[in-house]
């Protein structure tokens, strides 16, 4: 029996496929034998454009998913008795299943934000006990870029908080699942909102931007890579055909692929944000600044609509819910899904 539902979803960029270019450029990689774990041709080149993006000094390893790349990064900064300080939004607090606290054996210390956003007078309360043998000593300061509310750090506000953390001894660590839709929200080169802006570890997202699978690990400080190899490895997250992780970000990298999805999920969103707003009943919550639209339904609609469109509902109580843009969204998804909702919201 064929499924009635639509073949797009709202729910998450997870949802989408892969892009056409970067699954041409998987088969392509599928040629032959090469060294495995990295030794590879296809692997110096995903690194070489890397470091094009991001600096000639930036450290670059692969990894299979977003869980281990925070994992892992924030690994290499820390000891047990640190502490992680990071929004209660973020993914390292919300959707990681206790992983970085499980092998980093650091406490997270999560602050409240109204858009995701970690401000700097959030953070200084925290540092009252650094030195204090009894308490745990903040040492990495961890962002989402864009925010997992679907807003997006400035430049300047990264330099905010890159002061912060290098002024007390700390590391500033980017969660880039999105930060190509960060970076095409702002209109600057990566490099802008990661090096630049004083990030010392970056997990930079490929699977929410177009490719089957695979992100990578980047460090800045470059003391913090020494030993990553290892770490990684011992966090199972060294993949042997890394050729297939490194022929997408080939791709992804190459002929601005990763801005020109990126530039269309965000502009999807936008159109989509347009669209709700005109619905007496809706509200959208929050800026709508990535590929992300939050907005407030009437409770009583949302499984009427979720039968046909999958989606999430982010907060129950307040029946705020999160509409999620792709590469591959198109305008047509758009004008289907608000129609629908203007039929069954009254």
């Amino acid at each position: 029996m064929r499924n009635s539902k639509p073949s797009r979803s709202f729910a998450s960029d997870n949802n989408a496929g892969v892009h056409p270019e970067i699954m041409a450029a998987i088969a392509a990689a599928n040629d032959g034998h090469v060294i495995a774990y990295g030794d590879d041709h296809y692997t110096a080149r995903a690194v070489k454009l890397f470091r094009e993006q991001l600096g000639r000094d930036a450290e670059v390893f692969f990894v299979f998913g977003g869980t281990g790349a925070n994992v892992l990064g924030l690994k290499a900064a820390t000891e047990s008795h640190h502490a992680i300080i990071c929004a209660e939004t973020a993914h390292i607090n919300v959707d990681e299943c206790g992983a970085p606290e499980k092998f980093t054996g650091c406490k997270l210390l999560s602050v409240r934000t109204p858009d995701g956003k970690i401000r700097m007078e959030q953070i200084k309360p925290l540092l009252h006990e650094v030195g204090f043998e009894h308490h745990v000593q903040p040492r990495v300061i961890s962002v989402s870029q864009a925010t997992e509310m679907g807003t997006v750090y400035t430049p300047r506000e990264l330099k905010t908080l890159e002061s912060v953390a290098h002024d007390n001894d700390m590391f500033l660590h980017v969660d880039g699942a999105r930060i190509a839709n960060a970076a095409a929200s702002l209109n600057v080169k990566l490099k802008t909102i990661t090096k630049d802006a004083g990030v010392d570890i970056l997990s930079f997202g490929g699977a929410k931007n177009g490719m089957m699978y695979g992100e990578a690990v980047v460090f800045f400080d470059k003391n913090l890579a020494k030993d990553f190899k290892y770490t990684r490895k011992q966090g199972t997250h060294l993949p042997s055909k890394m050729r297939f992780i490194s022929a997408q970000f080939e791709a992804l990298l190459s002929n601005d692929l990763w801005r020109r999805n990126a530039e269309h999920a965000n502009r999807m969103a936008q159109q989509l944000a347009r669209e709700l707003a005109r619905i007496p009943r809706i509200t959208i919550t929050q800026k709508v600044e990535a590929n992300g639209v939050f907005a407030l339904v009437p409770r009583q609609y949302v499984p009427l609509l979720q039968k046909q469109y999958f989606f999430y509902v982010w907060n129950e109580e307040t029946s705020e819910v999160r509409f999620m843009t792709s590469f591959d969204t198109t305008a047509e998804d758009i004008a289907d899904f608000v129609g629908l909702v203007k039929k069954t919201v009254k």
